[in-house]
């Protein structure tokens, strides 16, 4: 009996997780959708001037929502498991951190990547390799992160960090800490092993816009699919050699043509 209500505990529990992720993810969006608008013209000749606070404190609150919006999905089945096992703990009578520390310390590691890709973005504004609506404005800048992003798809490193996203289970069995510092360390933990599977498909944004919500869209559904769905790994494998021969016809002068395919 007290099992059945143990499952039932962490079933509704689940629910409220899940909910409540969605609606983060949703409010992420919805500032993404009204920061296109409000950023997609941003004068970027500030940037390249030298006063580059201001356009660097706005470009890293963009990335930071950015990757809450993209990353939290792929996310969700670790903080759901960690919410499932916290439930059953508590019935049992043993004290685990609430989820929303696993999930700041998650947070944390991709708010640290946005404040390197936003500081590699003003930087490619002074140096004028990015348009004024944040899209590459070299053939030679954009076929190498095209290629440098398909290589990293077949690397060791890559197989090692996705491996470890698709299975938050042996996560938690293998790096499981006590306490309110232990759930904050496996979220970072969690988060700097996603970044180390994802950050190179980053590079993407800055060929298709960093702005082209479209655009990010289709980056997020592919490491949605690349992490949760079966067969991911031989996705990931075949868009990095898709991801290769582009940028190699980018890198050839076919930089126009590409960029049309892009949505």
């Amino acid at each position: 009996m007290l099992d059945h209500a143990i499952e039932a505990a962490v079933r509704r529990d689940r629910g409220v997780v899940f909910a409540s992720l969605l609606g983060v993810v949703a409010l992420a969006w919805v500032y993404l959708f009204w920061g296109a608008s409000r950023m997609g013209g941003m004068d970027m000749s500030v940037a390249q001037t030298g006063a580059v606070s201001g356009p660097f404190v706005a470009t890293f609150l963009m990335w930071a929502v950015m990757m809450v919006g993209m990353m939290l999905p792929s996310a969700a089945p670790a903080i759901l498991l960690y919410g499932g096992i916290a439930r059953m703990s508590r019935e049992r009578g043993r004290t685990v951190p609430a989820i929303y520390i696993f999930v700041a310390g998650y947070l944390i590691a991709w708010t640290l990547f946005s404040v390197a890709a936003a500081g590699l973005q003003v930087l490619l504004g002074r140096l004028a390799l990015m348009s004024p609506t944040m899209v590459s404005a070299s053939a030679t800048l954009s076929g190498a992160f095209l290629v440098a992003a398909g290589l990293y798809q077949w690397l060791p490193v890559k197989d090692a960090c996705l491996r470890t996203c698709r299975a938050p289970l042996q996560f938690f069995s293998t790096n499981w800490r006590k306490g309110r510092a232990g759930a904050l360390r496996m979220g970072l933990e969690h988060g700097v092993i996603c970044v180390g599977c994802c950050w190179a498909l980053m590079l993407l944004l800055f060929v298709g816009g960093v702005m082209n919500l479209l655009w990010v869209a289709v980056v997020a559904g592919f490491i949605l699919v690349e992490k949760l769905l079966p067969g991911g790994r031989l996705t990931g494998r075949f868009a990095g050699g898709g991801l290769i021969v582009v940028g190699l016809v980018t890198l050839a002068g076919g930089f126009d043509g590409v960029r049309a395919l892009l949505p």
